[in-house]
């Protein structure tokens, strides 16, 4: 399944994955830190939504209250959310 989300009060300014059997695949961001961004997207592929859920949850960019990551992580629960139902 693909999923596209949106984050908020960051600078990346778009998500897109693809979740196949609960796992994470082809992570990108639009915008953003590049280099940091990709980083992200190559440490992500094939774990499991969980564990990215759990890892980058509440992580914060200076005095953001949120991040690149924690905006991840709601994209990834807003996407098993969306399969649950689905199923």
């Amino acid at each position: 399944m693909h999923h596209t989300f949106y984050p908020e009060d960051v600078c990346s300014s778009r998500i897109d994955c693809d979740i196949t059997d609960g796992r994470v695949y082809g992570l990108t961001f639009t915008n953003g830190c590049s280099g940091n961004l990709q980083a992200i997207g190559r440490l992500s592929e094939g774990r499991t939504v969980d564990e990215l859920i759990s890892l980058l949850s509440g992580i914060r960019c200076g005095s953001n209250a949120t991040s690149c990551g924690d905006q991840l992580a709601k994209a990834l629960a807003e996407a098993l959310s969306n399969i649950k139902n689905a199923g």
